[in-house]
């Protein structure tokens, strides 16, 4: 793993935000795994602050988003389709049918995951994969199990989860208790995964992906399996290091 100790989150997005162009400049058309909520906000700034000084197109990349509430209006500004809309999408050049969400609305949930997965696979796969992780070690809604989910699914968010994404509602009785999510194997899958990590309260997931025991119980501790992984962490997410 490679681990990138920085001073201040608006450096870890400037650097995540290059390292994201990066790959767009090396491969036009590649394919993104993108992440939700308030970690990847910088980095989605700084792309499109280089989208706008012309130093790279977005019109050949294709996105695949790690996640989506059940049961929640894809226009509600709590939903992941609308965050992705207001952060990035909206200010850079990807043509709409080159995004792809999971639809938590879909009659059959089972089989809209089939269909994500086979969307991935027909895209060549995702060629770098944007994370953050959870205070408890989730990654996208793969919440701490007795066994790692490997494809698309649904699942029943962990009370600690609903309690830190309750500050984007106006009470905690809001947030959906369902979503689907990409399964640890879809992830997996990624050539390549960039995490980030801000704050205190995330430092012991991080020293668990980076050096503790794999368990499904640290969901995030399978990443020391993947061949390609960069850890872009804040001092306080550092701090057990």
């Amino acid at each position: 793993m490679n681990v990138l100790v920085f001073d201040t989150e608006e450096q870890i997005g400037i650097a995540a935000g290059y390292y994201m162009c990066g790959q767009v400049l090396q491969k036009p058309d590649s394919v993104l795994g993108l992440a939700t909520g308030s970690t990847p906000i910088k980095a989605y700034d700084h792309m499109i602050k280089l989208y706008r000084q012309g130093a790279v197109d977005f019109s050949q990349v294709t996105t695949f988003n790690l996640d989506e509430y059940c049961n929640l209006d894809i226009k509600d500004k709590n939903s992941y389709h609308s965050f992705m809309y207001e952060n990035l999408f909206n200010n850079i050049n990807i043509p709409d049918e080159n995004i792809n969400f999971l639809d938590g609305n879909a009659a059959d949930v089972e089989q809209e995951c089939k269909n994500y997965e086979k969307k991935i696979k027909q895209a060549g796969g995702i060629d770098i994969q944007l994370l953050g992780i959870g205070s408890n070690g989730h990654i996208a809604f793969n919440e701490p199990a007795e066994s790692f989910q490997r494809w698309s699914h649904i699942v029943a968010l962990k009370e600690s989860t609903i309690k830190d994404n309750s500050r984007f509602f106006n009470s905690i009785e809001e947030v959906p208790t369902h979503a689907l999510t990409m399964g640890i194997g879809s992830i997996m899958q990624a050539k390549r995964i960039l995490i980030i990590a801000l704050s205190e309260h995330k430092a012991k997931a991080v020293k668990q992906v980076i050096d503790g025991q794999v368990t499904p119980q640290c969901p995030a501790s399978v990443l020391q399996f993947h061949p390609d992984v960069t850890l872009m962490l804040d001092k306080g997410a550092a701090s057990l290091l």
